[in-house]
């Protein structure tokens, strides 16, 4: 199975990508995941994005494009991906089209996970994150047992500089003017499937099963 996985932050693309890649054994590659590595690493790439990211905005196709093929030449990608996250723009998705042309590996298919304003504030603004193990809880809808301090680990948790609230509103109206033309990208290739992504984990992840003709 290759697919991409498209929808604003908060969509919940992460969740779905990791029960997605256990179902279909396929490589979970995260566009957000490997760059904040590349920043703790402090690579050049890391240092490039390291302060782009803490405003909300995008990181710049060039280099976003070098770590995603990289990571897409790794031998675990062979029997199948699921990107989450990449691509964000239109000269992302030409690239990666490139890319799997390289490498003869089309896209199977694109769920675009729907999701209103409102809920993904409600969502990232409430995310708190443990500094070591990289746990997450929600103040709201999965609280630690201890306030800001990580079930999994003990150690403290904290808020993710582009999870509070303005930066969240500036990253969503990036999104909609730089990713959402990717729904008519790949709606016009016949890739595309739209899935509302409110509901539980379980519904949601159902839906995802009936678009792939799965259930």
């Amino acid at each position: 199975m290759r697919l991409v996985l498209l929808g604003p932050p908060g969509a919940g693309k992460g969740t779905q990508a990791r029960l997605l890649t256990a179902k279909f054994d396929a490589a979970h590659v995260s566009a957000g995941d490997l760059l904040r590595q590349a920043v703790a690493d402090g690579s050049e790439w890391g240092q490039t994005a390291k302060s782009i990211m803490a405003q909300g905005a995008l990181v710049p196709d060039g280099v976003v494009i070098e770590i995603i093929e990289k990571r897409l030449r790794q031998p675990d990608c062979a029997s199948g991906y699921i990107l989450d996250g990449f691509p964000r723009t239109l000269r992302q998705a030409e690239a990666l089209s490139d890319v799997l042309k390289m490498l003869y590996a089309p896209l199977d298919r694109v769920i675009s996970l729907e999701v209103s304003e409102d809920d993904l504030v409600s969502r990232l603004a409430g995310r708190r994150v443990c500094r070591a193990c990289g746990t997450m809880f929600h103040v709201d809808t999965k609280p630690p047992v201890r306030i800001g301090v990580c079930d999994n680990c003990g150690d403290q948790l904290f808020q993710r500089d582009d999870d509070k609230e303005d930066t969240i509103r500036h990253r969503l109206r990036v999104y909609r003017e730089q990713t959402e033309p990717l729904i008519a990208y790949y709606n016009k290739m016949g890739l595309l499937r739209r899935i509302d992504g409110h509901g539980t984990i379980e519904e949601i992840a159902r839906r995802i099963h009936r678009a792939l003709g799965d259930g």
